[in-house]
């Protein structure tokens, strides 16, 4: 089977369970910005100079194809979805959290004024910056379901990409200090 399926040469993608939408859809959007974020992660995955940003990237990189496939599930479909699959869990936001803690206690937070990302010549610095950027637009984009019909109804969704960013920033200044 070849990835040129072809079937989205008139400008539509598949969901879950044979929906079809506009490449255009604001949840197309949602979705294809966290696969977006999954990429920028690469880099940083790569480069990075600490063992906590490695651990970080490992754990959340396949946590997101889950998180997708809460996005690619089509409203109403949840309960199908459900069945196969366990939904995308608080448990991940509280891991999260568990991180911002560790990370501000191990001095993350050491930098003057406004941090600018590149400033320090890191190349995982700026990485883990371009990655949290990239999570606040999926963020806002998934914000953006809400009142449409087309929100996704697991707010754990919306909460790990707000403290996935935090988390983000927190790496950033923790990369710039060396590893």
């Amino acid at each position: 089977m070849s990835i040129a399926t072809r079937r989205g040469d008139e400008g539509e993608t598949d969901l879950l369970f044979g929906c079809r939408l506009a490449k255009s859809h604001p949840r197309v959007h949602a979705l294809g910005s966290v696969d977006e974020l999954n990429a920028a992660l690469g880099p940083l995955r790569i480069s990075a100079l600490r063992p906590e940003t490695r651990e970080v990237v490992q754990t959340v990189q396949p946590w997101l194809i889950t998180l997708m496939g809460e996005l690619a599930t089509p409203p109403g479909e949840e309960a199908r979805y459900a069945a196969t699959h366990a939904a995308f869990g608080s448990d991940k936001v509280a891991w999260l959290d568990e991180w911002v803690a560790r990370l501000e206690a191990g001095g993350a937070l050491k930098f003057k004024g406004w941090a600018l990302p590149g400033e320090a010549g890191v190349m995982s610095g700026a990485h883990a910056d371009l990655a949290r950027v990239a999570c606040r637009r999926a963020e806002r984009l998934v914000v953006d379901l809400t009142g449409t019909g087309q929100e996704v109804p697991n707010k754990n969704v919306q909460r790990f990409l707000n403290r996935l960013a935090d988390v983000l920033w927190l790496l950033a200044r923790w990369e710039e200090q060396g590893g």
